[in-house]
């Protein structure tokens, strides 16, 4: 539980949330429509219980399961953050081939090495982790993270295979000093987290993309245990699906030239005054956030899924909410053979 003092109330429906609270000792709020508790009285006492994250860092997907000594509180299963390298290197290949062609175009700048830099794709990923940890830190009172460790073997002599994995390690090394900044940090090895699972009586699915608590959350809440030691089972398995909204950022032109040879402006997260993958409340699909853009009308997509609900929705009709980093559902506890598509 958040506890803080009430801060004022703002918004079109100001007053009557004034009304309802005064002389509340408490109201519920929510982040990224987790729903909490917020005190509005100062509390009697401080004192607050520990509560430890465990992080399971995956290529494609990632858990993460918060837990105190009594209550298992949130398991997130999250998408990983791996389209960022890709887009740099469409990004050096149109600028290199610009440089051929009779157009403005930077000129080659002189290249400088810089061991302690970490590459922005990779830094994307492991920024991404850390960004979710800030937001499980506004729901509750964080004190210590278990990471499983990754570690990327360096051989002798083979210097292509130690440079591929360098910005691995880089990465990882930039990700633990942040986290060292706020919280307490201890990292497991890999086939520690495997016999700590077998000895808690956990099986782990070997289909890494299935939507279930068992293919990620269980290393997680694993981890979380070797730290707090409780000796209880699992609490619930009910878990939180979020995806990071994938932004068109603006570009110089299109990859692929129009009719007459022209490369046309693209892209750009401004769409009509409302930012890409702004939540809005629309009459007709009601809670939903925007996209692309197109002759003055912009389109909107499903929270849960990223389907395109509409693509000529008016600006006037969205009543922007709150900018999202990320699209989010929470997923039910399903019996095996029963996959999550049965159930929308």
């Amino acid at each position: 539980m958040r506890v803080r003092r009430q801060t004022p109330l703002t918004g079109p429906n100001a007053r009557n949330d004034a009304a309802a609270t005064h002389g509340a000792k408490e109201t519920t709020t929510h982040g990224r429509n987790v729903f909490c508790i917020r005190l509005n009285r100062e509390p009697s006492t401080r004192n607050k219980q520990a509560v430890v994250v465990g992080v399971d860092p995956g290529s494609k997907r990632e858990g993460f399961s918060a837990r105190s000594a009594a209550h298992d509180l949130l398991n997130v299963d999250a998408d990983a953050k791996d389209w960022v390298g890709g887009k740099l290197e469409t990004r050096r290949i149109l600028r290199r081939a610009r440089r051929s062609r009779k157009t403005p175009c930077r000129s080659p700048k002189r290249h400088r090495k810089n061991h302690n830099r970490v590459p922005a794709g990779t830094r994307a990923r492991w920024e991404w982790k850390l960004r979710v940890l800030e937001w499980l830190a506004t729901l509750y009172p964080l004190t210590d993270v278990v990471v499983e460790d990754i570690r990327a073997e360096t051989r002798k002599s083979a210097r292509k295979w130690n440079a591929r994995f360098s910005p691995l390690e880089s990465g990882k090394r930039w990700f633990y000093a942040r986290i060292e900044e706020r919280w307490s940090l201890t990292t497991r090895q890999g086939y520690e987290t495997a016999a700590l699972r077998e000895q808690y009586g956990l099986k782990k699915s070997s289909n890494k993309t299935s939507e279930r608590w068992n293919a990620h959350c269980v290393d997680a809440w694993t981890l979380a245990e070797s730290l707090l030691a409780t000796g209880r089972p699992p609490e619930h398995e009910r878990i939180v699906r979020i995806t990071p909204i994938q932004r068109q950022r603006r570009c110089l032109h299109r990859a692929n030239p129009s009719k007459g040879g022209q490369r046309s402006p693209y892209g750009g997260t401004n769409k009509g005054g409302l930012k890409t993958g702004t939540l809005v409340a629309h009459p007709r699909y009601g809670l939903c956030y925007t996209g692309g853009t197109t002759s003055g009308r912009i389109s909107l997509h499903n929270l849960g899924t990223g389907k395109r609900l509409c693509q000529h929705a008016r600006i006037a009709d969205c009543r922007p909410r709150s900018p999202l980093a990320w699209r989010f559902r929470f997923l039910p506890v399903l019996k095996d053979g029963v996959s999550t598509e049965q159930t929308r």
